[in-house]
């Protein structure tokens, strides 16, 4: 989990094509987050970094539907005229990133926040960030050194929570602790202003409440009341997770700001030395010094044995994956012992591990291995196997012929597969958007097909007019609760509309694997993959056959060929 933003969360950029706006934006999509659109009022219909722009919050909704969060890069004086627009229009959570926001504006912003059951963070802020997943504002300043600075928790894993009233200081702290080895959950910069939405002891209880938050790390300052209005709820039991704390300005005197609007010491309000005795009086830890920060919170973390803390080749390293670990005597897919997973799961079911991160169950292992089976291989005729035979007849070894097959795997052999799970796909998003049930969809796009001579991807055959394989697909699909999903459905809905006009075009074995894996909930962009490594094994056949029975380079003719091995029994259980 993650607090305020993460990678669910739909963005709308107010100010998106201003230079910082711009700027920004790109920053959020390459760190990952869900930004789906900007507003700029008299700019509507423009586009930036291929996201549409709209003239109101209310315009953007209409078009894109509800929207989690907005980040505003407007200047000082149309912030609360921005903000008030983005929170009548629904939105929940507003960043106000621009200083010197007028004292009554803030506070008008508030009250409309309030009103409406919603949130703001600033103004003055950054924003806040969640490494691994998003980031909202500016924090990290580039994707790239975001994602080098910040270590995210391990999946199921902790980190600690970082509430900064700095801004540099947030990115510095968040640095500073992940070189000495601790992992972040979530970075919240509140804003320097006198006048702020989300407070210090507001985001503390967002941690204390975010399971994969382990500590809470601050960066406070002089002025205000928020570091003892933490204390506050430590002393009562509301924040019970480890604080570890930093206050700046200690030097500060009485009238002196020190930073930022609301960093000021008014008479014995707000002192260096109150906020530290408050904080420790409560239990906390508070260091002296800004230096000692990343070591007392890794030596908390130590103590309390925690999973946020990072072993010493996870501090060195420069880039991280997600897919295998290799230890001294220790192999690791997808977090899972590969000793562990060998003679107990089935190739298929470790195939749908590493691509997803999710061990399926014994009838959806089955399924993967039917998958796999079905595509091992279709002939000579296929233009993988004529390319591996053909460069094998030319003297090639073993892997430079293999790859040659796999080089011919793309959209239009095996690419079947994903474009017939995203055309289904359509079909019910068609349905979802209102367009009628899935056979009326599948009659008018079967006349659409008719008049227009296209070919629909995953129906229709050159050999099979009735595929064995995809019948004994469905029939596996069924076993594994996959009888009545969506994009089987949708397929079968496609079957019955050519069926009805006496032109059945039955689906072949590529649309029913992109059916069933999209029903799985696989990704598509992998699709394609799972044909490759289908198809390699049958590749290798036919190259160690091409080099050891026939004669080098010769004419391969794809068709004229025919077959001289053995013959065997159907497997007993298996539909005729």
């Amino acid at each position: 989990m993650a607090i305020l933003i993460d990678r669910s969360k739909r963005v709308l950029v107010q100010g998106m094509t201003g230079r910082e706006g711009q700027a920004r934006t790109r920053l959020m999509l390459e760190y990952g987050t869900r930004v789906v659109g900007g507003v700029t009022p008299g700019k509507g219909g423009a586009e930036v970094l291929g996201l549409p722009v709209f003239d109101s919050c209310a315009d953007a909704v209409r078009a894109l539907g509800p929207v989690d969060v907005s980040v505003l890069f407007v200047p000082a004086a149309g912030i609360k005229d921005a903000a008030v627009e983005a929170l009548r229009a629904g939105i929940r959570l507003v960043v106000l990133v621009a200083d010197r926001v007028p004292v009554w504006d803030a506070m008008e912003i508030a009250a409309e926040a309030k009103a409406r059951g919603a949130e703001f963070l600033g103004p003055n802020t950054l924003g806040a960030a969640s490494p691994g997943q998003a980031v909202v504002g500016m924090i990290g300043g580039r994707a790239e050194s975001a994602r080098e600075w910040f270590k995210p928790p391990l999946p199921g894993g902790t980190g600690v929570g970082i509430i900064s009233r700095s801004g540099g200081m947030s990115s510095s702290t968040a640095y500073y602790c992940g070189q000495a080895g601790v992992r972040i959950s979530s970075i919240v910069h509140i804003g320097g202003d006198a006048v702020l939405g989300l407070r210090l002891p507001d985001v503390a209880l967002r941690f204390q409440d975010d399971p994969a938050t382990d500590a809470i790390v601050v960066f406070g300052e002089i002025g205000g009341s928020q570091e003892e209005d933490l204390a506050g709820l430590i002393a009562a039991g509301r924040v019970t997770k480890p604080v570890i704390a930093y206050i700046g300005g200690k030097a500060a005197k009485a009238g002196t700001r020190f930073s930022h609007a609301g960093a000021i010491i008014e008479g014995n309000v707000g002192t260096h030395a109150g906020k530290v005795a408050a904080l420790r009086g409560a239990g906390a830890t508070v260091v002296e010094s800004f230096g000692e920060l990343p070591g007392a919170v890794a030596g908390v973390l130590r103590g309390r044995g925690s999973q946020s803390l990072m072993t010493e080749a996870e501090k060195r390293a420069v880039w991280t994956t997600a897919v295998t670990r290799i230890r001294p005597n220790e192999v690791a897919v997808r977090g899972h012992d590969i000793a562990s997973l060998m003679g107990n799961v089935s190739f298929g079911a470790a195939v749908h591990l590493i691509l997803t991160g999710v061990l399926p169950d014994e009838a959806r292992g089955r399924l993967m291995d039917a998958i796999l089976v079905s595509s091992i291989d279709h002939g000579a005729t296929p233009p993988s196997c004529l390319a591996a035979r053909t460069v094998a007849s030319t003297g090639a070894g073993l892997s430079q012929s293999v790859a040659a097959g796999i080089m011919s795997i793309n959209k239009h052999h095996g690419g079947a597969i994903e474009d017939g799970a995203r055309y289904l796909g359509g079909l019910l998003a068609k349905r979802d958007a209102g367009g009628g049930t899935l056979d009326e969809i599948a009659m008018s796009e079967v006349a659409r097909v008719k008049s227009t001579g296209e070919r629909l991807p995953g129906f229709g055959h050159r050999v099979h007019t009735k595929d064995p394989r995809t019948a004994r697909l469905f029939e596996l699909a069924a076993l594994a609760g996959l009888a009545d999903s969506p994009h089987i459905a949708a397929a079968r809905a496609v079957e019955r509309a050519f069926a009805a006009i006496g032109k059945p075009l039955p689906i072949n074995v590529d649309g029913a694997i992109g059916a069933i894996l999209a029903d799985m909930g696989m990704d598509p962009k992998v699709f394609n993959g799972i044909f490759m490594i289908a198809r390699t094994p049958g590749l290798v056949a036919h190259v160690v056959e091409e080099q050891t029975r026939e004669k080098p380079m010769r004419r391969i003719d794809p068709v004229n060929h025919a077959y001289d091995g053995p013959s065997q029994p159907r497997l007993e259980g298996t539909p005729r």
